[in-house]
């Protein structure tokens, strides 16, 4: 049952957004496929290194000149709240677009996406003209003041897992605080932002305040990350990229950097969980949801040794009633994998953990979906040490590991036996082991008896270790996107 005909899709002409228009990129041509059938779809015109300069520069005037910096800061929150309400009315065209070349189905796209990405503006909408500084307590004679400013032009780097909500993530609190803003999508998931930053200037930002370069990471990326005048950068995606923007930041600046990095997140399940089924539901969820690319997916299940085989028999009846479509397909319950180096990726991880000795419980292989498409079977791998590549391997794919404890100090050693800190989720009906383990794990974020986040936006995203710096999503990232200036009067 097909919700659009993605063959009926026209995109309109100019890839990159700058200085509120659409504008042809003079750089490389990069095709770009549909991970649904392998099908290009079309072809992006990269950014060239000038027009990433133009952009940045038009970034800068508009920051400087158009007065948005400046404003009233109710009249920023009138122009985001407007946005947020042009992305609802708009929401069955930018969920075509989003769900035509992404990994999202034009289910999640209709249900979540999109109207998440507008409530999100509408939160930081609201940051707008509550935030400001503060009087600091000194002698009577002097009168200490703190002053928040916006820092100018703002790079961000987004990835193509949740290609609109990870871009809103970067650019509403930014905006908001009075920053202009350069984007650079992925390149595999370059179109539906566009349509956002039109839609922008409809609501009434000045143009200039959030420009579009496109291209691949190493040039158009790294060139963005780099330019003289861009004052910080916030980047979602693997640790390795994250530290090479850090290093360029170092070596340009320095620069203040937000990095949201890989994960490589547990799921303990205690023995005395209430309802076995339910928690198996949350578990299996967490690593297929999005066909787990996702930074946070819940990829290691680390058991109780006494309910492991009902838990994993529970998790595998679910994991085999998914169902491989095209995005575009409203029955579909197992998203594609991004790219088929992706998926090789995955497959090999897999086929050598198992040669390793690991005990394979389903999946393993490539799904059944149309031909040329790049779908990989839910998979559940058993019997590991902590060694395996698949445990210490961020997969991003429907890849869950196992692996049991006796005990709880067993169980938040397994838990923390891991290079990342992202997120972890713990399951138990005992409230005092709850606690014990969100402070015990080592992640930024730690969920009891659910995994996932909710839309409140109020709490904050990042991760500890190698999982990244700096914090999305809450009051952290809007005061990230401001500097401080101290003031003190001597009467």
């Amino acid at each position: 049952m097909s919700a659009f005909d993605p063959d009926s899709l026209i995109l309109p002409a100019g890839s990159n957004f700058i200085a509120g228009r659409r504008v042809a990129g003079v750089g490389a041509e990069i095709a770009v496929r549909r991970p649904s059938d392998g099908r290009e779809y079309a072809t992006l015109d990269s950014a060239g290194h000038a027009q990433v300069d133009e952009a940045v520069r038009d970034a800068q005037r508009a920051y400087k000149g158009s007065g948005w910096a400046k404003a009233d800061p109710r009249q920023r929150m009138r122009v985001l709240r407007r946005w947020a309400d042009l992305l609802d009315a708009h929401m069955e065209e930018l969920a075509v677009l989003e769900a035509v070349g992404s990994t999202r189905t034009i289910a999640e796209c209709k249900a979540w996406d999109i109207s998440y990405a507008a409530e999100c503006i509408r939160f930081y909408a609201e940051f707008a003209d509550k935030v400001g500084g503060e009087v600091a307590a000194t002698t009577p004679d002097k009168l200490g003041l703190t002053i928040t400013e916006p820092y100018g032009v703002v790079a961000a780097v987004a990835p193509w897992n949740l290609p609109i909500v990870m871009a809103v993530w970067k650019i509403a609190p930014a905006v908001a605080a009075g920053n202009s803003i350069v984007l650079k999508p992925s390149e595999m998931t370059p179109f539906s932002i566009v349509r956002v930053a039109e839609l922008a200037i409809e609501a009434g930002l000045p143009p200039g305040i959030f420009n579009i370069v496109q291209g691949d990471g190493r040039s158009v990326g790294d060139t963005l990350c780099r330019h003289p005048l861009v004052a910080k950068v916030t980047f979602t995606g693997s640790t390795r990229t994250g530290a090479a923007i850090m290093t360029a930041c170092a070596e340009t600046g320095p620069k203040p950097v937000t990095l949201e990095l890989g994960g490589k997140s547990p799921q303990l399940v205690f023995a005395d969980c209430p309802d076995l089924d339910k928690t198996a539901a949350i578990v299996a969820r967490a690593i297929t949801l999005n066909a787990g690319q996702v930074c946070v997916a819940g990829s290691r299940l680390i058991v109780q040794d006494s309910v492991a085989d009902r838990v994993v028999d529970l998790i595998t009846k679910r994991f085999q009633a998914l169902h491989a479509a095209p995005t575009w397909d409203a029955r579909s319950s197992l998203s594609p994998i991004i790219s088929h180096p992706q998926l090789d990726r995955i497959a090999g991880i897999v086929g050598r953990t198992v040669a390793g000795g690991a005990q394979l419980v389903t999946g393993g292989g490539r799904a059944a979906g149309p031909q040329d498409g790049s779908y990989f079977q839910p998979t559940i791998l058993a019997g590991l040490d902590g060694n395996a590549e698949a445990v210490r391997e961020e997969i991003f794919g429907p890849v869950l590991t196992v692996q049991t404890f006796t005990d709880e100090e067993q169980a938040f050693m397994l838990a923390n036996d891991t290079e990342y800190g992202l997120a972890a989720g713990v399951h138990t009906g005992d409230v005092a082991r709850a606690l014990r383990a969100v402070r015990g794990l080592e992640a930024g974020t730690v969920w009891v008896n659910r995994y996932g986040r909710s839309n409140d936006f109020m709490l904050p995203t990042g991760g500890f270790k190698r999982s990244g710096i700096g914090k999305d999503l809450g009051r952290e990232a809007y005061m990230a996107n401001l500097k401080v200036k101290t003031a003190l009067v001597e009467f």
